[in-house]
């Protein structure tokens, strides 16, 4: 197997520091050094108080309760629950409690374990997180005026996961807003058998800076990006007890109403993951996609911002937890936001969501060499999707300048209508390589008259054990995704081998030759809204 050139590229470690540095910006990491003394309140809103929380194992987690301004002696309110993200203090939820609070909500918002002041060690997700989001549903209803027929929990990420987990474990809960997490975290940051480095650095990093990590989280890690094969089944078998898909049975038993919000960039946690795991919950449910990275979409509501995603998960709850009949089941259960125009499209699901296929033949045969970034990238985990979001400008290659000695370069016919790509591409290819093992990621931009290539989606593809010389079908599913390609531009595929966003797996000087037997043409097919 070939072994990848760093275990840590320096662009990982930059997006470390860029993301502890914006929570500094944002007034959150020094207030999670100390206790603070009072939290910022206006007049007339949600009491709060900061406790101390006992967790699974008697493990203290620290934690935030918002009650109701005028909670009634002997009245009882829904409760919701909110594990704070990876890496975040547990002032992260601080303006979107006190709005709850506010409109009648008991909240309990409590660090996850091993971060800032919270005891015990990371445990990713682990048993230990999910008995904890049990243990601080007891205290609030022990501590709190909280309805215990009306719990409810989300969060963002790592809140979001923990959440979702905890609903296929305890029946208490009867609803969920998970925001940017996963229900697949094998397919999150292992997706095609390829390593996403920089996303696992990132989260690495970040624990390491403002945590605990726990000695099986360290070991895996050191694994996972040191390219340890032999760890694999070790390495899939630690992610599949903490991906909520593993319990989706339990969490379809137990019934609650769960609501998924992602962002269509998301660098650590992609769609495609979340779209499969919402397909597979039998309950009251809802997806929503928009632009951006991971976390970005909650981003200004986190500030206490006018924000889609959170008023969304309002409505969630008030409809799932106090009943209200505002509409929110009633409409199509997945809203998607396009990256081109920003308005929004429902569907009744997943597969309805660009149901009209066109396949872009891959023609002829086309080698190229391995070990070389060509140009073409998924840009820089965070910020290359959270760009696009905020000035749509994803990363863009040059296709006359990529040297087709490290990439090959298909395009189709250019479009006399716009083509509304909706949902997932997926490559279908002949691929023979010179080695046992090998890596190839798969780009598809939108190019317009100068030749100049949006990014439109891509993925990568790890291969080991093969033989040399023999060729061999690949199937990839992209990025889901929903772009807007203008009248007058062409869609074009690329392939190369390297990209700093994944760890590749070329042994020197291999080639891989892609080709499309009569018998099996290779192409690529794009998912498309005609109407």
């Amino acid at each position: 197997m070939g072994q990848p050139r760093k275990a840590l590229r320096t662009t990982t470690v930059g997006a470390v520091s860029a993301t502890l540095v914006a929570g500094a910006a944002f007034g959150l990491a020094p207030a999670a050094q100390a206790a603070p003394a009072a939290a910022p309140r206006a007049a007339g809103s949600a009491d709060v108080r900061f406790v101390d929380i006992p967790g699974d194992g008697g493990t203290i987690l620290k934690a935030n309760v918002f009650t109701p301004k005028d909670a009634k002696a002997g009245g009882k309110y829904p409760a919701i629950v909110l594990p704070t993200s990876w890496a975040m203090p547990q002032i992260e939820y601080v303006a979107q409690a006190q709005k709850l609070a506010n409109s009648g909500y008991v909240v309990v918002s409590y660090n996850s374990r091993g971060f800032w002041q919270s005891g015990g060690e990371i445990e990713t997700g682990g048993p230990e997180d999910i008995a904890d989001a049990s243990k601080v549903i007891d205290w609030t209803l022990a501590n709190t005026p909280a309805d215990p027929g009306k719990i409810g929990m989300g969060g963002v990420s790592y809140g979001a996961g923990i959440s979702l987990l905890a609903a296929g474990h305890d029946k208490r809960i009867k609803a969920v807003a998970a925001l940017s997490g996963w229900g697949d975290l094998i397919d999150s940051i292992y997706s095609g058998r390829t390593q996403h480095q920089q996303a696992a650095g990132l989260l690495g990093g970040a624990g390491v800076l403002t945590g605990r990590p726990s000695p099986e989280l360290r070991q895996t890690l050191k694994d996972f990006l040191g390219s340890n094969l032999d760890k694999e089944d070790e390495m899939i078998a630690w992610g599949a007890k903490r991906s909520p898909a593993t319990y989706i049975d339990r969490i379809n038993e137990n019934g609650a109403a769960v609501m998924l919000g992602n962002a269509w960039g998301d660098t650590i946690f992609p769609p495609n993951q979340y779209a499969e795991f919402y397909e597979r919950l039998t309950g009251p449910k809802r997806l929503e996609f928009r632009p951006g990275d991971h976390a970005t979409s909650e981003l200004t509501g986190l500030l206490g911002l006018p924000n889609d995603t959170w008023t969304s998960t309002q409505r969630w709850f008030d409809r799932y937890l106090k009943g209200e009949k505002n509409g929110v089941d009633t409409e199509q259960p997945v809203q998607l936001k396009s990256r081109s125009t920003g308005g929004y499209e429902g569907y009744p699901d997943w597969k309805a969501v660009g149901a009209t296929q066109k396949k872009i033949d891959l023609a002829g045969s086309t080698t190229i060499r391995a070990n070389v970034d060509s140009g073409a990238n998924g840009g820089t985990v965070l910020l290359s999707n959270a760009l696009d979001q905020f000035l749509k400008t994803p990363p863009a290659a040059s296709m006359p300048l990529l040297p087709r000695r490290y990439a090959g370069v298909w395009q189709s016919e250019t479009y006399d209508r716009a083509q509304r790509v909706r949902g997932t591409a997926k490559l279908h290819t002949t691929l023979t390589s010179t080695k046992e093992s090998g890596t190839l990621v798969a780009y598809l931009y939108d190019v317009g008259p100068l030749g100049l290539g949006k990014l439109v989606s891509n993925a990568p593809y790890t291969f080991h054990g093969k033989t040399p010389g023999r060729p061999f079908g690949v199937d990839l599913e992209l990025f889901s995704t929903a772009y807007d390609v203008p009248a007058g531009h062409r869609l074009a595929l690329v392939v190369d081998t390297v990209d700093p966003l994944y760890i590749e797996h070329n042994p020197s000087g291999a080639q891989l030759t892609f080709s499309s037997p009569a018998s099996d043409p290779s192409y690529v097919s794009v998912p498309l809204r005609e109407k």
